[in-house]
């Protein structure tokens, strides 16, 4: 059965429902990760109130329900894209697709850019089959990499 997902622009407001949908979806990466110091986890409510205030992002709902959020800011003609967090419930019904076209679509950049960590592979399947192509690789010195991803988004001004 097919799912009406409203996209819509993320709040300060929003900060405790973004929060414990970021928390939840992060248990599968502390898991593969073997941690749970990440940002995900040790950001606090605080933080994320005063980062909804300086960047940009969009929640996704379903019935009212937030059940997906990405943050996004623009620097130096790229967009960088980060924190995209999914309910565990609702994962691989194309909601992560949904708020990655709305990040793309409500830029002025030229390029997007976003990092996932080597191990997660479920994350990379889905941003390659988004269009995004490996730029760089860093080696964390503990057999872990953080692997770039960029899109091209539109042509040079």
């Amino acid at each position: 059965m097919a799912i009406e997902i409203v996209i819509s622009a993320l709040q300060p407001a929003d900060a405790g429902e973004v929060l414990t949908v970021q928390r939840a979806a992060f248990v599968s990466e502390a898991i593969i990760y073997r941690s749970v110091d990440m940002p995900p986890f040790t950001q606090t409510l605080a933080e994320v109130e005063s980062e909804l205030r300086e960047t940009q992002g969009w929640a996704a709902r379903v019935n009212g329900r937030l059940v997906g959020a990405i943050r996004a800011r623009s620097a130096g003609g790229r967009l960088l894209i980060g924190r995209i967090a999914i309910a565990p419930d609702m994962q691989g019904r194309g909601i992560g697709q949904a708020l990655l076209e709305a990040a793309e679509r409500n830029t002025h950049a030229v390029e997007a850019e976003l990092f996932t960590g080597s191990l997660s592979e479920a994350n990379i399947r889905l941003y390659e089959s988004c269009g995004y192509v490996e730029s760089e690789r860093v080696d964390k010195g503990d057999g872990i990499e953080e692997i770039y991803l960029r899109k091209k988004l539109r042509s040079s001004p």
